[in-house]
């Protein structure tokens, strides 16, 4: 129903033309979302209010977006994620989804880089190019937004999304600066990468997190040689991530662990060279023990992929002492910690991690898409398992908890809307997907 749309200054969003946008800027937009309401709880459809960019802000038309396992885990495991200051319990209600590839809508005063009709993928994690951290070029992890993403909240300490319950108007918080199962939301400029507009956001999304994080973690954090040995612990999308970019950095090994014996198939086609599933281990042999026995003297690289610390100290141990390396990309729960035995470091084994694959979004990602067009990895589209509406976001995450999808990508219809109909038409592909 668009009923909602008489409201005086309210602009429909399911009816948005081109030649409309310039009638929306400056004032909010009614449009569906997906809300969280508490902690668990399902996402819940319901129409938001979408407030204007504001400065150095760009207000953005999503098309489609990943389903990804730290849209359900995130709120979860952390206090720090869309946490109110002094609370030390998630926020809510808050709009999750990180993995988005959308229009720009509108932009605030101030941006330069970005202007109506760019296509872009929203980041959780910026680029600002001014703090210390970009500037020293040793590390993407950018701290624009430090004080405020994980609150839930945008530079200025508010929201731009609010929603109408029981006759009042209540706050809904951002999640990870993204918050992507919504028709339209507002990103700072700093934290959007402009995408080509040749490459479908309904596979392209996608490098938003999962597949940036686990390719990139071979090539920007580990920067993985031509015949290098490695494991990769966790054979979901961002460990087969990790194993096409293993392979195509021309690793000539290749052990993937995983306790689900039906992901040996699927990761075999991405590039494992041989598959060792826990459970099948004898007894009285060890994890470590028998990925080390694949290679001899032990492997050059592991990639732990599941946020499990057991798991992450046999990835340490099965490594070749004097150089091996292993990289944590998986996020354990809150409050946990990691052991090992110090002579494991003092043979010259070493332990490091990841966030976003090393990558810096606004420079890395536009590079990664040209790849995937030019039919070069990242792969985008072979992680894609179901495209399905945005209202079965919930399907979405069971697929996911049963283990039966690598990524499912929920997608919105703006019906009527000719600019996201011409994006789609042009990608016969993506769109086939999608109905």
């Amino acid at each position: 129903s668009n009923s909602f749309c008489t409201l005086l200054h309210l602009v429909p969003c399911r009816i948005l033309t081109p030649t409309m946008a310039a009638a929306t800027a400056g004032k909010p937009i009614q449009c569906k979302a997906m809300v969280q309401w508490e902690n668990g709880a399902d996402l819940k459809e319901e129409t938001v209010t979408v407030a204007p960019p504001k400065r150095g802000e760009a207000r953005i038309k999503i098309l489609a977006s990943g389903v990804c396992h730290t849209d359900w885990s995130e709120p979860r495991s952390f206090p720090s994620p869309h946490t109110p200051k002094g609370s030390d319990k998630p926020g809510f209600p808050v709009i999750l989804g990180h993995e988005g590839g959308g229009i720009v809508e509108s932009v605030g005063e101030g941006v330069t880089s970005l202007e109506v009709g760019d296509h872009v993928i929203p980041l959780y994690m910026p680029e600002c190019r001014a703090c210390e951290n970009c500037l020293s070029g040793k590390t993407n992890l950018c701290s624009a937004t430090d004080e405020t993403q994980y609150r839930g909240l945008m530079l200025d300490e508010t929201t731009r999304f609010t929603v109408e319950k029981d006759g009042k108007t209540v706050e809904v918080l951002h999640f990870m600066g993204c918050s992507t199962f919504a028709e339209y939301t507002v990103v700072p400029e700093l934290a959007l990468a402009k995408v080509p507009k040749s490459a479908p956001l309904e596979t392209v999304c996608l490098l938003g997190c999962g597949v940036t994080t686990g390719y990139g973690a071979v090539h920007n954090t580990m920067k993985v040689e031509v015949g290098a040995t490695a494991a990769v612990f966790g054979l979901g999308g961002v460990g087969l991530a990790v194993v096409m970019g293993l392979k195509e950095a021309g690793a000539s090994k290749i052990i993937g662990v995983d306790m689900n014996p039906a992901k040996e198939a699927i990761a075999r086609k991405f590039g494992i060279t041989h598959f060792v599933n826990p459970k099948d281990i004898k007894e009285g042999d060890t994890l470590e023990g028998t990925v080390w026995q694949t290679n001899g003297n032990g492997l050059d690289y592991t990639f732990e992929c599941i946020g499990n610390t057991k798991v992450m100290r046999s990835a340490l141990e099965c490594l070749h002492e004097g150089w091996g390396k292993s990289c944590i990309i998986g996020v354990a729960p809150n409050g946990a910690e990691i052991s090992a035995k110090p002579l494991q470091l003092v043979t010259g084994k070493s332990w490091t991690g990841t966030a976003f694959g090393g990558c810096k979004g606004r420079t890395q990602l536009p590079k990664y898409c040209e790849a995937y067009m030019a039919k070069r990895a990242p792969f985008v589209d072979e992680f894609v398992t179901e495209v399905m509406p945005y209202t079965e976001v919930n399907h979405a995450f069971h697929l996911m908890h049963e283990g039966k999808t690598l990524r499912s990508v929920v997608t919105f219809p703006h019906a009527g809307d000719a600019e996201v109909a011409a994006h789609r038409k042009e990608h016969a592909k993506a769109a086939a997907l999608s109905k």
